[in-house]
């Protein structure tokens, strides 16, 4: 590991615990900042309530540390709309935001658009999955962004267990994203969870950096995060375990395919290749095979965005 990454770990790496949540409600006060918490989310009718329900109760009733919960809808079957709205938040449909540009299927897209239905200086993204979910996924990533000017954008990291084994969980971060940052982008190889859904940034980080629209956002954002701001403005809390739903084998190739996609973009753009995967899947005649599209397509920072822009001005 490089010595800038040891030092960065030393400085820019912290327990929850370091900053109290009234200490966090005090700097607060002192910055006028505000603070959205966002909630992509497909299918999560079985989650998402009880995490809205704990944010609200702990973080905006208990100590007003955050200003708005946004649950964005990417489309669901179930009752995640219902469910959330029931819990409090305010839930709005991805396609609603926006309309002028046709949404496409991804994470990202639903981060991107988020950013016009929400208004705090900083914006916290949380999944929608997890379980067992604690309060400090959110207060632990935006304290220090709201305690320390220099910080920009902080990720949360974690154990991961996966079938009850401890630090089995994040397959694509230990098989394809740590590599790649490690040979590409070793200034990043302190990142304990870089493909992590929890994660909180200043608002004038996020209108500025492109959104790859699927997997590749985390990923994607990092590095160019890098690239605007610098290492030193980059910073990790812990907060724990984090506990969600794991995805199968082939799911998880297709997140590793777009991954490693938005990799390649940065590391040459304009340099084409065939954007697709194909996988095999034991048929009646034998292994057939089957071919994805790989998330290619970004959006550009939101400041290009004519509507955010009115918006701002208004």
């Amino acid at each position: 590991m490089l010595e800038e990454v040891e030092r960065w770990l030393d400085a820019r790496s912290w327990p929850a615990a370091d900053r109290p949540v009234q200490h966090l409600l005090s700097a607060k006060h002192a910055t006028g900042q505000s603070v959205s918490v966002v909630l992509p989310a497909l299918d999560e009718e079985a989650t998402v309530g009880d995490i809205v329900s704990v944010i609200r109760r702990e973080l905006v009733l208990g100590v007003p540390l955050v200003d708005e919960i946004v649950v964005v809808d990417s489309g669901s079957s179930d009752r995640t709309s219902e469910v959330a709205a029931a819990a409090g938040a305010r839930v709005v449909h991805r396609d609603a935001i926006l309309p002028r540009i046709p949404a496409v299927p991804g994470k990202g897209e639903v981060l991107w658009r988020s950013l016009l239905v929400t208004g705090g200086d900083i914006v916290c993204f949380v999944d929608a999955d997890l379980r067992e979910f604690s309060a400090d996924f959110v207060s632990g990533i935006v304290g220090p962004l709201l305690t320390d000017p220099d910080v920009h954008l902080v990720k949360a990291m974690y154990d991961r267990p996966l079938a009850g084994a401890a630090g089995q969980g994040g397959r694509v971060t230990e098989l394809m994203a740590r590599p790649l940052l490690n040979m590409h982008w070793p200034l990043l190889a302190g990142f304990v969870q870089p493909l992590g859904g929890e994660y909180a940034a200043r608002r004038s980080l996020l209108e500025r950096l492109p959104f790859p629209v699927g997997y590749g956002v985390e990923l994607g954002m990092l590095v160019d995060a890098l690239h605007l701001v610098g290492l030193d403005a980059l910073a990790q809390v812990d907060v724990g375990v984090r506990v969600h739903r794991h995805q199968d084998g082939r799911a998880l190739g297709r997140m590793a395919a777009a991954i490693y996609r938005t990799a390649q973009l940065r590391l040459a753009r304009g340099h084409l290749v065939r954007p697709a995967l194909t996988q095999f899947e034991r048929g009646v005649d034998g292994f057939e095979p089957r071919t994805y599209a790989v998330d290619t397509e970004e959006r550009p920072p939101m400041t290009e965005i004519a509507e955010y822009a009115a918006r701002k001005v208004a």
